[in-house]
């Protein structure tokens, strides 16, 4: 691959549908570990440029190497629309890899991956079968990954390699990071409603 001869595509441009994507992020967030029916583990993980961030979905070790902060080229990735987020995959032969750290220009905002009613009306079909375990949190960064189409690394299109070098050197899968994971589920539900009697507390010893 000549990278010299590659088109980068920024967050901002990327729409649903898009294939051969080639994108330059930083790593955000590192999103829960779900586990396919099969066995594989996907993260959803929060990465931005400078034009804003969206979620890319990551499947089984190469998951387990990335951390916030890395800077990384994805090559041959596409989007899709995950209940009507926005969402970027590695695309059949494509490639995770990570060129830096720490170092780059980024903006959290927009977050491509918030649905809007334009990607709402796109995605209808099967979203009252989906519910999201996370759907308290508002947004689609943590919910339920994949495409809809597939499950398994197939749909990611393994292999794909992640240049690593000694910085991950028996890391493992590196479950349970602490600080990057979102908040659990119940920290979202809503607090139980005020009690009042109509009267204002602070009147309540006065004569």
């Amino acid at each position: 691959m000549s990278a010299a001869s590659d088109t980068y595509f920024l967050i901002k441009d990327i729409k649903p549908g898009l294939k051969n994507l080639n994108v330059i992020f930083i790593v955000l967030e590192i999103g829960r570990v779900t586990k396919t029916k099969d066995g594989h583990e996907v993260r959803s993980c929060k990465v931005a440029d400078k034009t804003g961030s969206i979620t890319i979905c990551v499947w089984d070790e190469i998951g387990g190497l990335i951390q916030p902060g890395d800077i990384i080229r994805l090559t041959k990735g596409y989007a899709s629309l995950w209940k009507g987020c926005l969402t970027l995959y590695t695309g059949r032969g494509g490639e995770l890899h990570k060129i830096g750290e720490f170092c780059m220009v980024y903006s959290e905002v927009p977050n491509y991956s918030e649905p809007n009613s334009e990607h709402v009306g796109q995605s209808k079909l099967g979203e009252q079968n989906n519910i999201s375990a996370s759907s308290g949190m508002g947004t689609c960064t943590f919910g339920p990954l994949g495409n809809g189409l597939q499950t398994g690394p197939e749909a990611s299109g393994f292999p794909f390699t992640y240049n690593h070098g000694h910085i991950y050197a028996g890391s493992g899968r590196g479950n349970g990071r602490g600080p990057v994971n979102p908040a659990p589920a119940n920290s979202a539900q809503p607090l139980p409603p005020a009690v009042s009697n109509g009267r204002d507390p602070r009147r309540a010893f006065k004569r």
